[in-house]
């Protein structure tokens, strides 16, 4: 496929394809799945955050782990397109653009639940760090404060990055776009781009300085969600390996997500010319990777709890694997550690349905992961009588699957009206290509 195509095919896809019956019923599920969490968030400012199944001492449960969850899917996109364009990595160009997608509709979820969480959202403010009229300075010294600061950054920087990438692409809809209303909307949003040299430059610059900065933003920002449990002295939190581990997790979970974008993607708009088996090759790889280094933070802390002595730790321990969350502790190993080692054989990792099966079980284990690591640590105390299990309720569900519906309702918005694939990038790769042949 030649440059000139690659644009034609492109923009064909936002401008003169209709929505096929796939794409209506995906459309109408999350639509549906996010009218339920519009409806338990109005539930939810009404009666308080009783709803939920949180009480002492599990005072968090489901929206914490939603909260972290999301966050960790949205680590992903822009470091998987930020560090392959920093090593110039040819295949990243046919997933850049979804990726960085899911990064920024990841990042707009999980943003509900902290606020959604403090009872009373309307304070929300109150969570940036600044000093107010009492006096009250922030603590410094708090991995809260800096994990406003690092999440804060990572989302203006991801947000930017997306739409820095997206600029040629919307000019390019914009000038074969028929209707007026079309030529106007997408001609707003390419802010004027003309394909000067000027304007290359200056993009080409933009580019590479956010990809600089979106890369270690990354590792900041998990390590500061991580220090929010590690700095407690709690057993099951209060660990050095947290920073590592969590960062791990997120690329994990996000290059899983990547792999449930692609494969519906290139099935219902017909991709099969861009996302070709080496790049699910290539993602298998980078899962399995990222999934030997997740399992290692499970047997380090397993080892160091044992190693360490200390009673309460190896009691945390034995809790996890035989107490009232055992089929959890298992459950994750099942899906992290175990289903994993089928990407060892490249047929797997090539086979579609093969590939989107691990990549489920691995989003439903991460999962599993978040919530095992905050409820297993806090239902049982040291004293019998501040002991409590914790039993989610029907409204829990309903957030959960409501910001699984939110996100897929803006996943399918954007890949319906917007270029799911980066034309810049792809006609760059074809036009290397007819150069050295």
């Amino acid at each position: 496929m030649n440059a000139a195509s690659v644009t034609d095919v492109v923009t064909g896809l936002a401008l003169r394809r209709p929505p096929g019956r796939a794409w209506k019923w995906g459309f109408a599920v999350a639509l549906s799945l996010t009218g339920l969490l519009a409806a338990s968030i109005v539930v939810l400012l009404a009666r308080g955050v009783g709803i939920w199944g949180v009480a002492m001492p599990v005072a968090w449960g489901f929206a914490i782990a939603n909260y972290v969850w999301w966050i960790g899917i949205g680590m992903a996109g822009t470091f998987i397109s930020a560090a392959l364009f920093l090593t110039r990595q040819g295949w990243r160009s046919a997933l850049n653009r979804h990726a960085e997608a899911m990064t920024v509709f990841a990042l707009a979820v999980s943003g509900l639940f902290p606020v959604l969480h403090l009872g009373r959202p309307w304070f929300a403010y109150w969570l940036a760090p600044y000093p107010d009229r009492m006096g009250l300075w922030p603590q410094w010294r708090s991995a809260l404060v800096w994990d406003f600061f690092a999440i804060g950054a990572y989302v203006i920087v991801s947000v930017l990055y997306f739409y820095t990438g997206l600029i040629p692409d919307l000019a390019a809809v914009r000038d074969r776009a028929t209707t007026r209303g079309r030529q106007v909307f997408y001609g707003l949003l390419a802010l004027g781009w003309r394909g000067e040299a000027r304007d290359w430059e200056r993009h080409a610059t933009l580019t590479r300085m956010l990809a600089a900065l979106a890369v270690p933003l990354v590792f900041s920002v998990h390590s500061m969600v991580a220090l929010d449990f590690s700095e407690g002295l709690l057993p099951g939190w209060h660990s050095t390996i947290f920073p590592p581990f969590f960062v791990a997790g997120a690329l994990f979970s996000g290059i899983a997500m990547v792999v449930v974008l692609s494969v519906p993607l290139r099935r219902a708009y017909g991709l099969e010319g861009f996302l070709m088996d080496a790049h699910f090759d290539r993602l298998g790889k980078l899962m399995l990777a990222a999934g030997w280094v997740v399992t290692y933070g499970y047997a380090a802390e397993i080892f160091t709890a044992f190693y360490g002595g200390d009673r309460y730790d190896i009691a945390l321990v034995e809790h996890r694997m035989t107490g009232a969350y055992a089929w959890m502790f298992w459950s994750t190993i099942a899906c992290n550690s175990v289903a994993i080692q089928a990407l060892w054989w490249r047929r797997v990792r090539i086979s579609r349905p093969a590939l989107l099966a691990v990549s489920v079980l691995v989003l439903v284990g991460m999962w599993l992961e978040r919530f095992m690591l905050i409820v297993t640590s806090l239902y049982r105390d040291y004293l019998p009588s501040s002991w409590g299990t914790f039993h989610p309720t029907v409204w829990d569900i309903a957030f959960l699957a409501g910001s699984v519906g939110l996100f897929a309702l803006l996943f399918l918005v954007f890949v319906r009206f917007f270029p799911v694939l980066s034309i810049v990038e792809l006609r760059r790769q074809a036009s290397s290509t007819e150069a050295r042949s």
